[in-house]
């Protein structure tokens, strides 16, 4: 019987500063720039960026799947790292911890996404796996997703 991916790591070296990444991925309300999967996300109660304990909500389409999630800011080390998980609810009691590292490479940035799925009830996992099939393999998506954060920083030079 098909499973969710549990976790991942991918790897993509994109032509930008660290800090042009960083301010794409620090900022949550660009996410629909670059994600495959989340087409937005804003800020809830009073958080206006990146600090542990903030939260987000984040809505999602994965073929005809809608969904939206809320996630909590977990770990931050600028310019250098961000982490956060998914937040367990009735409706979605799976969680998924994200993380992106970003180590400068002479004038560009190898980007390093990573997840690990922290909570996975067995029968939701596998309804998970059939409603979604995409979750089954995440990574091309993945480095897919990386190479448009490095096309979207990028375009914050021109502005």
């Amino acid at each position: 019987m098909s499973q969710v991916q549990k976790n991942s790591r991918v790897e993509v070296e994109v032509d930008a500063t660290v800090q042009q990444v960083w301010d794409v991925i620090s900022d949550v309300t660009r996410i629909g720039e670059w994600s495959h999967e989340c087409h937005s996300a804003r800020w809830l109660g009073n958080a206006h960026g990146p600090v542990p304990g903030a939260r987000f909500c984040g809505r999602n389409l994965a073929g005809w799947a809608r969904w939206s999630r809320i996630s909590e800011i977990v770990t931050v080390d600028p310019p250098r790292e961000i982490v956060w998980r998914t937040v367990p609810t009735r409706l979605f009691p799976d969680s998924t911890q994200w993380r992106i590292r970003l180590e400068p490479r002479e004038g560009r940035t190898l980007i390093t996404q990573s997840f690990k799925v922290l909570r996975a009830p067995w029968l939701l996992d596998r309804l998970y796996a059939r409603l979604i099939p995409a979750h089954q393999d995440r990574d091309a998506r993945l480095a897919e997703d990386l190479a448009r954060v490095g096309l979207a920083a990028r375009a914050g030079e021109q502005t």
